[in-house]
């Protein structure tokens, strides 16, 4: 369905940690933009009926069924995207906008 790098695992663990989460139960949506983009959502919540549920490492990933197609094959990371600012990103293959990394120029 979805993957979670390390960096993005690390950081969803300790921002769930800071909340006083016991369970780390992360909510990830995805939608088509007026402009045809996908535009993501993602936060702590706790599992509604018809929710695809998903166990990677630590963390239990919850997707509505409006939302898994857009998210079937989408990597969630957290980089830096300047120095000193870390971000998380979707990298999604299902993305019109998405441009596979290529080789360095």
């Amino acid at each position: 369905m979805i993957t979670i790098t390390p960096q993005a695992a690390e950081q969803i663990l300790k921002s769930a940690q800071q909340a006083g989460l016991k369970e780390a139960c992360l909510r990830l949506a995805a939608r088509l933009g007026e402009k045809g983009a996908i535009e993501y959502g993602m936060g702590f919540d706790d599992a509604a009926e018809g929710d695809t549920q998903v166990v990677t490492g630590e963390i239990k990933v919850l997707v509505s069924s409006g939302s898994v197609e857009l998210l079937t094959g989408a990597t969630l990371d957290y980089v830096e995207i300047n120095p000193g600012e870390l971000r998380f990103i979707f990298i999604n293959p299902n993305d019109p906008s998405h441009k596979p990394p290529g080789p360095a120029r």
